[in-house]
């Protein structure tokens, strides 16, 4: 369809029934919004100016996820597939490459460092096909050395900082505490010079031993096998589920706790853990 005038594809997609759309037909969408004649907003679009938008867009799945709401998910990912589509639009009208090239190179990707299911390689668990997947990885590099801290920049600095920070310190693993056990005492360490940085009234002193403490907080979470990012995330939830019992009780009583002290609030806090 691509010899199609604009009209004709035009046509053919308002022709179509609800419910019969394709991968192809969200090509041909995205390329009718960026041609001439099209959507002036998509239009001016480039990778820059919605590199914030794929970035909400997977939150939103990852809220569908943790929600186990399969309609929300279907919808978000439609969101996130958009995305790809429309980034691979803007680079095929500069003639690098298109939405199918991506495509060919992820199937590729995927088929070549399975050689346990489209080779002769046998492998006894998901820990073995892991240890695999890091081999071919570094196989695949075409540099001739790929030092520890190649590897360790190729960990994408704009993920979520505890998430990153946990893979930085996975990577490291030659240069990691023994046990939890070494862990806590490093992070009694790390609150001394907080609380030492905060007395000296140096703010980039303080920013600097906040940002140790939390990369230490990081590691206890991997010795104890737990994924810092979810456990803050959990955390965060249950703060603000505990913050709304609280503000209930307090306007029952038909005040504000903008209005109330600290060991006021805590007094209805016991108060509802008690009942």
């Amino acid at each position: 369809m691509s010899n199609q005038t604009r009209e004709e594809k035009i046509a053919y997609l308002l022709g179509k029934q609800p419910g019969t759309y394709s991968f192809d037909d969200l090509v041909m969408v995205m390329e009718l919004l960026r041609i001439e004649g099209g959507c002036p907003w998509d239009r001016e679009q480039d990778h820059h100016s919605i590199r914030n938008d794929f970035i909400e867009e997977t939150y939103e799945v990852i809220e569908a996820i943790d929600k186990d709401d399969p309609v929300h998910l279907r919808e978000e990912l439609g969101d996130v597939l958009l995305q790809v589509v429309f980034h691979a639009r803007i680079e095929d009208e500069k003639n690098f490459f298109t939405v199918y090239d991506v495509a060919n190179d992820i199937c590729q990707k995927l088929i070549y460092r399975h050689p346990h299911v489209f080779g002769t390689v046998n492998v006894a668990d998901s820990a073995e096909v892991l240890v695999n997947w890091e081999k071919l990885k570094g196989v695949e590099k075409s540099a001739e050395r790929v030092t520890l801290t190649d590897k360790l920049r190729a960990i994408p600095a704009m993920e979520p900082a505890l998430m990153r920070a946990q893979k930085v310190g996975k990577k490291a693993a030659c240069f990691d505490f023994a046990n939890a056990d070494e862990v806590y005492i490093k992070l009694d360490e790390e609150i001394a010079e907080v609380k030492a940085a905060a007395a000296s009234g140096d703010q980039t002193a303080v920013e600097e031993e906040l940002g140790d403490l939390l990369l230490t907080v990081t590691s206890l979470a991997r010795k104890l096998g737990v994924k810092s990012e979810e456990a803050l995330y959990h955390a965060t939830e249950k703060f603000i589920d505990r913050f709304e019992k609280v503000e209930n009780a307090v306007l029952a009583e038909g005040k504000r706790m903008e209005e109330m002290t600290m060991p006021e609030l805590d007094a209805v806090w016991d108060s509802i853990k008690h009942n």
